[in-house]
Parts: structure tokens; C-alpha cells; sequence
């Protein structure tokens, strides 16, 4: 440059030149695969089987309990039909909150859009419950000490990290985590069937799947807990807006989660009743929850098969399967909000994403919300598995179960506004899964109090929180979205 030459100046900068906030995520981040693994973190396998499986048998329908995750299974794959033909018109991020809201109208969809929330958000507070339990106990073990909330802190620390970092990180964490948790699992049941069951055991194919032992005892209750187990597949289509090739990604990886979810609870609880034997697994399971440590059903048949390391060892992936449900529900609360900001639904500083394309004022806010729910618990001492644990659990429950009502039969008002023709996907199937899923909903009512263990006035008030948060949903929704769009 010629010394006779002006300089440019520096130009301070101006709200007309400063650049915008981002609140674009990562096209293109993660595969059929890596939703995968988010939707089975969200199962949690073990948290599943080690927690739940011994009240499934004891207070639901005994040996029939894998029966009932098959009836469960089978529900929810003709919910994802609907679901899945929705994912293919609709172009959004919110999920239940895009497809309610293509179907049903704007204020319907954010009515939607906040039982997402309650029920993610409850079961992510649950999970922190059970895994504070978990890690104040596996410390015990070993002469250490603490009170189970600080774990818990700690950990929404770590969770609020590991959520602001680019998703295919958290995608590989999760695939570590969750394959150390089922590979535990498959060898213990395999084991299981070559040797013919346990001790006292056999192999019973009737006992757990013949109409009779799926309708022996409580149902219902086992049909609940088998809804808990499928908890989260539906995140397949949160995660749309980072896919590669979204339209073919959803459905794929929706209908692999829903088929995985359903065989491997369904065949490792088979194990786990072979291994005791059909007339003696309601006896075992009983002692076990009686002791005050309900996991000891499924640490000791895994000692008598694996051998006694496999105890240990499950006790600490018990520990990070919770985590790993925790950080995959952290990750799928973060982009609800993220889709409730650019819809101003919300305050539009939650879709705000950070240099990593991730939603991490929308994650701010959700550690926020971790510790609200989490709070009173701990202050007031109350025990986290028989209050934080089960309590939510149960609204957790109630909330999804309603969320796939309403999907349901927005799929099938879409199709008939839009004369879609293709009868089976988007009129017949959600209208089954929708008759299905209020009969489903109609026994999680019945059965709410045995659920979370509680009183009629707790059961009463958790399950009045969900008609409250679709109606304040709908009244605080006021300005018109530009995300959606048909594909």
C-alpha cells in the first residue's frame, strides 16, 4: 500500500453491522447410529432392568412380565407409523411439538410442546434420584460417606459441559456407555438359555408369553412400567435438525430404537425368570424389594451365572447407565427449548447455539431446571428413591403416554386436511395406536397410586400437572412460528 494512501479505519461496530447470534445446529452431525445410541441411553437398559424389573414382577403380572413388553412394543410400533409419516411431511425440530402443532393448530402443539417438557424434564429429576442413591451407596461400599444430592450436583455440572460440546461427542460417550450395560446384560442372558436357566430355573417360553400368564396378576401395572422401559424412543425426531438425510435417519432409527427396546427387555427379563423359574420369581423378586435394595434380584443371578465379579461390575455401570440417560435427556430437553425459541414460543435467547452449533443457553436453562425439581427433595430430606424416584417416574409416565394420544390423532387430522392418501400410515395406524394408547393412558390412571408408591392426595396432585401444563401451554402461546414447513 501507498504510504500516500488512506487507511481504512476501524469501524466500531453498530447494531446494524454487529453479526447475529447463531441459532443454527449442526446439519449433517449424527447418524442413524448415534440416535440410536441417545434413544437407548434414554431407555437406560440397566436402570430399566435393575430398577424397575423386580416391581414389574412383584406388583404387575409375574412371569409375564416380557409378555407385557412385547404388548408394549407392538403398541408403540403402530404409534410410530403415524409418527414416522409425520416426520416425513413436517420439517421441525420439536417433534411432538411440530407434528401436534401441523395437525391440531399452533396453541394445541405448545400445549404439546410443555408435557414434553414436564415429562422429560420429571424423568431426568427421577433418574437424578435413583443415581444419587446409586452413587451415595456404591461410596458406602467402600467407607465413604455423603448425602446423596451432591453426587447430584456435581454430575448436572459435568452433564452441562458434556451438553455444550458438539453432539457427536455426546453420541460417543453414550455408545460407550450404553454397549458396556448391554453387553453385560446379553451375557448374562445368554448364559442363561444355553444353560437351560438357574439353579432352581428352566427355560419356559408359556409362562411369560401365553395370553393367560400376560393377563396373571396386575397388568396394568406391568403395561406401565413396560411404557417406562420405551421411554425416549420418540427423540428420534428432536435430533432432525443435526441428521444426515433426516427423512431417511428418522424413520430408520425410530423403528430400530422401538424394535431393539422391545426384544432386549422382553428376552433379558425372559432370562431373569428362567434363571429363578416361573414359581419362584414372584418369591424372589419380593425378597429382594423387601431388603430395602431392590437390585440385589438381578446382582445375584448375574453372580450365579457370570460369577461374582459381575455383581460388582453392574452396581458401577448402574451408575453410568443412569448418567448416560441423564446426558441423553439433557441433550433432548435442550432441543425442545432451542425449537420453542426460534418459534418464540419461548424467550428467543434459548435457540441461541454456541461455536459447537449446540443449544447451550437452552442447556443453561435446563441445569437450571434439574436443580429447581431436585431442590426441595433434598432439603427437606425426603428419600430420593421412594419420593424424587417414584413420584416423577409416575408424572413422567402419565405426560408421555397423553403426548402420544394427541400426536396420534393430530397425524390423523393432517392427513385429512391435507387428503393424504395413504390410508394405513397416516389415518388407520394412528387411529388404532391412539384407542390403544387411551386404554394405556385409562390403566396409568387406575393404577397411578401403585406406581409411585404414594398416597391418593400425591397421586391426585402429580397428575393434575398435566392438564395444568397443557393449558398453560396453550394460553401463553401468542406469536406467529415461521418453523415449520412442509416437506
Amino acid at each position: 500500500m501507498s504510504l500516500n494512501q488512506a487507511s481504512p479505519l476501524p469501524v466500531a461496530p453498530t447494531a446494524r453491522n454487529k453479526p447475529e447470534q447463531s441459532t443454527a445446529l449442526r446439519e449433517g452431525a449424527v447418524g442413524v447410529i448415534g440416535i440410536l445410541f441417545f434413544v437407548l441411553s434414554a431407555q437406560a437398559p440397566l436402570t430399566g432392568i435393575a430398577g424397575a424389573l423386580p416391581l414389574t414382577i412383584l406388583l404387575g403380572n409375574g412371569a409375564g412380565a416380557p409378555g407385557a413388553y412385547l404388548v408394549i412394543g407392538v403398541i408403540i410400533v403402530i404409534f410410530a407409523i403415524g409418527f414416522i409419516a409425520m416426520s416425513r411431511r413436517v420439517n421441525a425440530k420439536g417433534a411432538f411439538y411440530a407434528y401436534v402443532t401441523a395437525g391440531l393448530g399452533r396453541r394445541t402443539g405448545t400445549g404439546s410442546a410443555w408435557l414434553a417438557l414436564v415429562a422429560y424434564a420429571t424423568v431426568q429429576a427421577a433418574m437424578y434420584g435413583l443415581y444419587g442413591a446409586s452413587v451415595s451407596a456404591l461410596l458406602a461400599s467402600i467407607g465413604v460417606t455423603i448425602p446423596w444430592w451432591i453426587p447430584v450436583v456435581l454430575t448436572i455440572a459435568a452433564v452441562q459441559a458434556l451438553g455444550s460440546l458438539n453432539i457427536e461427542l455426546g453420541a460417543r460417550v453414550l455408545a460407550v456407555l450404553v454397549g458396556l450395560e448391554v453387553a453385560i446384560l446379553l451375557a448374562f442372558a445368554i448364559g442363561t438359555l444355553i444353560t437351560g436357566g438357574g439353579p432352581s430355573g428352566s427355560i419356559d417360553f408359556a409362562a411369560s408369553f401365553s395370553p393367560a400368564a400376560i393377563m396373571s396378576g396386575a397388568p396394568g401395572v406391568a403395561l406401565m412400567f413396560a411404557v417406562a422401559s420405551m421411554f425416549g424412543f420418540e427423540s428420534t425426531a428432536i435430533y432432525s435438525g443435526e441428521a444426515k438425510d433426516p427423512k431417511r435417519t428418522v424413520a430408520r432409527a425410530t423403528y430400530l430404537s422401538v424394535g431393539v427396546i422391545a426384544v432386549f427387555f422382553s428376552f433379558v427379563s425372559w432370562m431373569f425368570i428362567s434363571y429363578y423359574g416361573a414359581d419362584n420369581v414372584v418369591g424372589a423378586a419380593e425378597a429382594a424389594v423387601m431388603s430395602g435394595d431392590s437390585t440385589t434380584f438381578v446382582f445375584q443371578a448375574l453372580d450365579g451365572i457370570l460369577g461374582g465379579w459381575s455383581g460388582v461390575v453392574a452396581s458401577i455401570l448402574l451408575v453410568t447407565s443412569l448418567f448416560a440417560g441423564i446426558l441423553a435427556f439433557h441433550n433432548g430437553i435442550n432441543r425442545y427449548l432451542h425449537a420453542l425459541g426460534s418459534q418464540q414460543s419461548l424467550p428467543k435467547r434459548l435457540a441461541h447455539t454456541n461455536r459447537h452449533r449446540a443449544p447451550h443457553i437452552a442447556g443453561w436453562a435446563q441445569s437450571v431446571l434439574a436443580l429447581v425439581l431436585i431442590a426441595p427433595f433434598a432439603i427437606l430430606g425426603l428419600d430420593p428413591i421412594l419420593t424424587l424416584f417414584s413420584w416423577f417416574s409416575g408424572l413422567a409416565v402419565a405426560a408421555l403416554v397423553t403426548l402420544y394420544v394427541l400426536c396420534s390423532i393430530a397425524v390423523v387430522v393432517y392427513s385429512v386436511r391435507h387428503h393424504i392418501d395413504s390410508w394405513w400410515q397416516t389415518r388407520i395406524a394412528p387411529s388404532v395406536a391412539a384407542i390403544l394408547l387411551l386404554a394405556v393412558l385409562g390403566l396409568v390412571i387406575a393404577n397411578f397410586t401403585s406406581l409411585i408408591g404414594g398416597e391418593l392426595v400425591t397421586a391426585v396432585v402429580l397428575l393434575a400437572v398435566v392438564p395444568v401444563a397443557f393449558l398453560v401451554g396453550i394460553t401463553t402461546e401468542r406469536r406467529p412460528g415461521q418453523l415449520l414447513a412442509e416437506r
